[in-house]
């Protein structure tokens, strides 16, 4: 590396020319392919936007000056050149650096970006601020690959042209999203209309009428309408961003390092809110990338001179939960027509490409629209169609409401099929899944539902499209399941029933979902020393199986509930509130609660942040070791014999 071992900040690269520039953009590119070759993360994004960052932190006093990425993992190029270097290779890793934007990690970052489409509303509250302030300071929103999709991007651009601000919006089209042609004509209007001199031009107009009164404040909108017609009418072409009273300055081409330098100089200092839209290539500079943008969004390990991707051996091994999901979708479709499938856009990461290959008809990603998403299948479900709605669990956050407005309170049967439920590992607090069980249960109407293995995943799946009328929840986890042969013969459950996995004497397990496969094997070394458990799978959070707690609750005086998921509202609260209810008092049974404590979890892998979460084999087996010295009055063996153990 020439130039970029020695950029510590932008004040560094500022000291340089703009063919140095290139240079350390070229550097850039080099370092994140061989950084991430071995150290996974969002690949394909952050080689788009290698240019636009070099830029913007050449111009722009950053951190005084303030960059919205939306979403964070476009911004590997911006922690690179923000003192991050020296880091970047703990990018993802338990302690080290987060794969999205962080303010807690560094003042360069803004705005934490995890989940997409926040960036307008959340700049156009910070320029809002610097003009109420007086403050001199730039906002600039980067918006891309895909998060234009959202709905709330289009409720920050219709709030952006009423309240007084300078934002520049730049939108990163990298074709994930939006598509517009680029001819000679628009290059034309472009470089006129970002032009010093024809900006200067066109503002002195306007003061010379508003000096005369042949214009008012309130007359500025109709005129910058009229702008925007001509210039349709010039290109034949129109956009929605003119619709919202921008100034739209576009498309141009995002790699071109000299020529966004200077628009961005031109129209730096521009008054009131306008849009740059960029024309980018995912995975720019790696050519197994550029070919597979999908593929090379987050590719895992893979060989940098090759291109070749690192696939794990999964023969004999268990299939992935997503991937019993996908199967299991296409194996019901085959037998019903009303079957249909719906994902805002992540049909390969939950698998519902296997559903897009066979019914291409039945199938639909609704991008980046969780919300939608929802709604779009409560319509389907009110007119007889089997919706199963597939989002992250961290993503249908967003659909709250329309989870209760549209779906619940109409019963209507739309099948939600939470993928990456509980914690998820490298990215993190804003994509752990663990407060889905605490949101949902108190919506009437909702049956919720937690497979413990991929055979249990199978049986929901048919008995949310087959056994229910009303709506129904599975949540699932990410990664591998437990079952090498997993292709069961499918049966209706008898909803809100659990069942015993196994008999016992001294304490009670009750645990939902996968996580039950931890607890299994704390129960296992458990028994080494001669404790008697009973182990039961609750498989519905709601309805809950009264009928066995009440059992449970009358055999045991000790019970230990297990949840991948937060502590407060889930499993553990609906068992501690079944027995109040039953008035249950503390002296004929105590509850002890496993899950996530009421904190965020730091990023990691899966086994180190269950551990960190103590929701671990090894965590759960110290507290059976607990309970069971506490019921039987011996002493606790010390921290170093429970671990020996």
């Amino acid at each position: 590396m020439k130039y970029l071992q020695n950029i510590n900040s932008p004040d560094d690269l500022k000291k340089l020319n703009v063919d140095q520039l290139e240079t350390v953009c070229s550097e850039l590119r080099d370092f994140i392919i061989e950084q991430l070759s071995y150290n996974p993360g969002h690949f394909g994004s952050s080689l788009g936007t290698v240019e636009l960052t070099v830029a913007l932190h050449y111009l722009y006093n950053t951190p005084y000056d303030r960059l919205v990425w939306d979403v964070g993992h476009q911004a590997y190029s911006h922690k690179i050149l923000t003192g991050r270097r020296d880091r970047f290779s703990t990018n993802r890793k338990l302690g080290g650096l987060s794969g999205f934007t962080n303010p807690s990690e560094s003042e360069y970052d803004t705005f934490i970006a995890g989940h997409a489409s926040t960036s307008i509303s959340a700049a156009l509250g910070m320029a809002v601020s610097a003009s109420l302030r007086k403050e001199n300071r730039n906002i600039v929103a980067i918006i891309g690959d895909g998060a234009m999709t959202g709905g709330l991007a289009y409720e920050g651009l219709n709030n952006v042209c009423s309240q007084p601000n300078n934002l520049l919006i730049i939108l990163n089209d990298n074709n994930m999203s939006i598509d517009n042609n680029v001819g000679a004509i628009q290059d034309y209007l472009v470089k006129l209309t970002t032009s010093t001199k024809y900006n200067r031009f066109r503002n002195n107009i306007y003061q010379g009428f508003k000096r005369r009164n042949l214009i008012s404040e309130k007359d500025k909108n109709l005129v910058l309408r009229f702008n925007n017609s001509v210039k349709s009418l010039i290109t034949k072409e129109q956009n929605i961003f003119e619709g919202f009273n921008l100034r739209y300055f576009g498309p141009v081409d995002g790699h071109d390092l000299p020529s966004l330098i200077r628009i961005l100089r031109n129209i730096k200092d521009m008054q009131g809110p306008k849009l740059l839209h960029i024309k980018t290539v995912k995975g720019k500079g790696y050519e197994p990338a550029e070919k597979s943008a999908t593929v090379w969004h987050a590719p895992g390990l893979f060989n940098v001179e090759t291109g070749e991707r690192v696939v794990k051996d999964v023969k004999n091994q268990p299939p992935l939960y997503q991937d019993v999901f996908g199967h299991t979708l296409v194996e019901i479709a085959e037998k019903d027509e009303k079957i249909v499938g719906v994902t805002p856009a992540m049909p390969t990461g939950c698998s519902m490409t296997y559903m897009m290959d066979k019914f291409s008809d039945r199938s639909f990603d609704v991008g980046i629209a969780e919300a939608h998403a929802v709604t779009f299948s409560a319509g389907m479900a009110k007119e007889g169609l089997i919706p199963f709605c597939n989002i992250y669990s961290s993503f249908m956050q967003r659909a709250y409401d329309q989870i209760i407005h549209d779906v619940a309170l109409q019963k209507l049967k739309v099948i939600m099929c939470l993928d990456r439920a509980g914690l998820v590992g490298a990215d993190g607090p804003t994509h752990h899944g663990v407060f889905d069980l605490a949101y949902m249960r108190p919506i009437p109407n909702l049956v919720i539902s937690a497979p413990y293995n991929e055979h249990e995943l199978r049986n929901l799946m048919y008995t949310a499209a087959y056994g229910n009328d009303g709506p129904f929840v599975i949540r699932y986890p990410r990664g591998q399941g437990q079952l090498i042969n997993w292709q069961n013969k499918p049966q209706i459950l008898p909803i809100g029933k659990g069942r015993k996995l196994k008999d016992g004497d001294d304490i009670a397990v009750l645990s939902l979902g996968a996580i039950g496969n931890n607890a299994a094997s704390a129960i296992s070394e458990a028994e080494k020393l001669g404790i008697s458990i009973a182990h039961y799978d609750m498989v519905f959070l709601k309805p809950i199986d009264e009928e066995l707690l009440d059992n449970i609750a009358k055999k045991f005086k000790h019970i230990i509930t297990v949840e991948n998921g937060v502590i407060k509202g889930g499993l553990g609260s609906a068992v501690l509130e079944f027995l109040s209810e039953k008035q249950y008092s503390d002296s004929d049974v105590r509850v002890h609660r496993i899950g996530i404590a009421d904190e965020f979890i730091t990023h990691g892998s899966v086994s180190e942040l269950q551990e960190i979460a103590e929701i671990n084999p090894e965590s759960i087996l110290k507290k059976i070791l607990q309970v069971y010295f506490d019921l039987t009055g011996i002493k606790l063996p010390s921290e170093e014999t429970i671990v020996s153990l």
